[in-house]
């Protein structure tokens, strides 16, 4: 009974995991980026190419993994894949572009780092610009679906974390090491307290008008 019961919970398992490939004939690199909407720091973007029939347990989209678990896998992918990118667009140039165009254009660059060149690319969310004569495919949600994009979300994700936890210490007043640039509340009111910094990205709303208005009060 011990056995059929591992043997159940194994088949599980291996049901509940992410795809491996769209196409089985040809090479496909998953594509994912982090930070897009984050007041502070770079949108990081990273393209991956896993072999065909890769499988991982535990590897999903990088928000439903913990920091721990990202760690791991991202030495596990790293290992594990066929080529692998990380590019960074950083905060002034997202506000010259947009955080569509440069989170688009960071995915170009990943892509354009790859030594193994792609015949198809699978991209996580529902707009994408072409790049070059690769055909592609948007995916909603692409992350919790299929292994290329879920390791290319965990390795823009670590990435980016460690860049931000960097950073911290030359402006250790915004608690980037724990929000990592995201509109936490310890975020926005270190900015109403302490005005910005030239990693905050001035083309997004880094004010709330209500907590302004509610730090001015308390004064």
């Amino acid at each position: 009974m011990g056995i059929g019961y591992k043997s159940h919970r194994i088949r599980l398992i291996f049901k509940a995991m992410l795809k491996s490939f769209l196409y089985h004939n040809l090479i496909e690199a998953g594509c994912d980026e982090a930070g897009r909407g984050c007041l502070a720091g770079p949108v990081v973007a990273a393209a991956v190419i896993l072999p065909k029939m890769y499988k991982h347990p535990v590897l999903n989209d990088s928000k439903k993994l913990t920091a721990k678990q990202r760690t791991m896998l991202r030495d596990e992918i790293i290992s594990s894949a066929i080529d692998w990118k990380v590019a960074f667009i950083d905060n002034n140039e997202i506000d010259e572009l947009n955080i569509l165009r440069a989170s688009i254009k960071a995915m170009h660059l990943a892509i354009e780092g790859l030594k193994t060149k792609p015949e198809f690319l699978l991209i996580d969310g529902n707009r994408f610009f072409p790049y070059k004569d690769i055909n592609y495919q948007t995916i909603i949600k692409g992350d919790g679906l299929y292994f290329p994009i879920a390791a290319a979300s965990v390795l823009a994700k670590t990435f980016r974390d460690d860049y931000m936890e960097k950073i911290h210490d030359e402006f250790p007043l915004y608690d980037w090491n724990r929000n990592k640039g995201y509109p936490t509340v310890s975020h926005r009111m270190a900015i109403i307290k302490h005005g910005i910094t030239p990693y905050h990205r001035r083309s997004f709303h880094l004010f709330d008008t209500q907590m302004s208005f509610d730090f001015i009060y308390s004064l």
